[in-house]
């Protein structure tokens, strides 16, 4: 599957302390095994001029309270508290973003800057990488899809709490919004 440089972002979704080191709250050994291959995947993308981008699930102490219905601590736990250390970036990823985008639900599309940073670049492909595929990754790339921007999931780079929740999200992707490949059929040209 190949991809113009000049009009993709690879997006990383999520790969912080909280999601994928083993002391994160709400750590998934799946989202620690990806680290390598979205490395890698960065890797090609920067070399190749694409642009990429690293979505951070921050929440604020407060940010649920008082909420009617939309409450990710009494789902989750408290979790990317703003300014923790799991709030961060893995440390083998930080660092490698030409933007960071911070969010306070799921899709990394609702109400931040995402859609705007990437057009304002020419952006129309998305090379979309990360953690959860059920949960943020599928929200963001849904939301993707619906902005029309053609998300591109990356199955092998793409963690999950359980395979079947992977497999879900990938063959609803594929189905409703989205396409599906492996990280060894993507090509910068």
């Amino acid at each position: 599957m190949e991809f113009d440089p000049d009009r993709t972002a690879v997006v990383v979704v999520d790969m912080q302390n909280g999601f994928c080191h083993p002391d994160g709250s709400l750590s998934a050994p799946a989202s620690e095994d990806v680290i390598d291959p979205i490395a890698d995947l960065v890797a090609d993308a920067r070399a190749a001029g694409a642009k990429t981008v690293f979505t951070r699930d921050v929440h604020p102490p407060e940010q649920f309270a008082g909420n009617h219905y939309y409450d990710e601590f009494e789902r989750w736990g408290e979790h990317v508290v703003e300014g923790s250390w799991e709030a961060e970036v893995v440390d083998e990823l930080d660092g490698e973003a030409d933007h960071v985008v911070e969010k306070h639900t799921y899709d990394a599309f609702h109400d931040t800057e995402l859609e705007g940073w990437l057009r304002a670049r020419g952006v129309d492909d998305l090379v979309i990488c990360g953690t959860l595929a059920n949960v943020c990754v599928l929200h963001t790339a849904g939301s993707a899809g619906l902005r029309d921007f053609r998300p591109v999931l990356v199955s092998d780079a793409i963690g999950a709490i359980e395979d079947a929740h992977h497999e879900y999200a990938l063959d609803h992707a594929d189905w409703l919004f989205g396409e599906v490949t492996e990280r060894a059929d993507v090509e910068f040209v």
